[in-house]
């Protein structure tokens, strides 16, 4: 059994790592810590586990396997080295940290600790992203020129996001860095990494981080990826597109299928693909991992990419220039 320690209530999908903790037969909730201690005492209270008011003390304890990390993002750097100096398998939400510099640290201390690393990249293990990977693979798209990847909802107009993720110092940013980093990590997964990156972003409601925000990536053969996300519509369907110079695909909202026309197939209409099974869950994919030694390669590949990108895109937001990634490995 793996014994886990929740850090940190702040994240709105931390009672949902919560839940995937206890429905995991090989995991357990045995701890909480909390940078809010009323917070975290209310959760504990509720799993009927301990509560921790100092890290370091429930960090050097040895009943303690693998920590949960929710906290404010940008206190990420500091628990998770934390947790991995101390000896504990650590899964994250994403993005990692907000710089690359943090990253890098965080995954120094991995290394250097021998710890499994996992960040939730949901999006990655649904059907439509390994239909998608599928046709791709087959090449039936023919050469990619333009991936666009939109997610959006009403939490800064329906007022049902917490405040606290309005609040650029803690967060980082505002829609692109939450809500946006699942098209950005999908843009990268179907284009590659590109050479820059070019952001505009929106202050519908006047918060104090982005509501509303674009991403251009750019990529040395003449592809772009755009990558789209807010918090101010109402109705706005998750949607992939995902064009070459063979054909297209298109899934979204409100069918959810996954459609193809290409040159390359019999049918000159479009063409439904059979979606395969889904893939399980990023956070039972890191109890795997702590359990049989292996390592989430892919994952943290593709997360310390994310990271990239978004430094990218706030920096082009702040700037208003393109951002080349080499500019950030300098």
């Amino acid at each position: 059994m793996i014994r886990i320690a929740m850090l940190s209530y702040w994240h709105v999908h931390a009672w949902d790592y919560t839940r995937d903790v206890q429905k995991n037969p090989n995991t357990e909730v045995v701890a909480v810590w909390d940078e809010i201690p009323a917070r975290g005492q209310e959760a504990a209270d509720k799993l009927g586990v301990p509560f921790f008011a100092d890290l370091d003390e429930l960090l050097a304890r040895g009943d303690i396997d693998a920590v949960v990390v929710d906290t404010p993002t940008n206190i990420h750097r500091d628990v998770m080295v934390k947790a991995a100096r101390a000896g504990k398998h650590i899964f994250t939400e994403k993005v990692i940290a907000p710089t690359l510099r943090e990253v890098n640290e965080i995954i120094a201390a991995v290394n250097e600790a021998g710890v499994k690393l996992t960040v939730s990249l949901p999006r990655l293990n649904d059907r439509y992203t390994l239909a998608a990977q599928e046709v791709l693979s087959q090449g039936l798209l023919g050469q990619l020129t333009q991936a666009r990847v939109r997610l959006s909802h009403n939490g800064a107009t329906a007022n049902w996001l917490p405040e606290h993720f309005f609040n650029l110092e803690q967060c980082g940013g505002g829609a692109l860095i939450d809500l946006g980093c699942h098209p950005m990590y999908l843009t990268r997964l179907f284009l590659g990494l590109p050479e820059s990156v070019s952001a505009s972003f929106g202050y519908v409601t006047g918060k104090e981080v982005e509501d509303n925000a674009v991403a251009t990536l750019r990529y040395g053969n003449g592809a772009i990826g755009i990558v789209e996300a807010g918090f101010v519509n109402a109705h706005s369907p998750f949607s992939v597109e995902i064009h070459g110079t063979e054909g297209t695909l298109l899934y979204g909202s409100p069918d959810e299928a996954v459609r193809v026309r290409s040159n390359k197939l019999e049918s000159k209409e479009w063409v439904t693909i059979e979606l395969p099974e889904q893939r399980i869950s990023a956070f039972d994919q890191f109890a795997g991992h702590v359990q049989n030694g292996t390592e989430a390669t892919e994952n943290v590949g593709l997360a310390v990419d994310l990271t990239k990108l978004m430094e990218a895109a706030t920096i082009s937001n702040a700037e208003k220039r393109v951002v080349t990634l080499a500019e950030l490995n300098n």
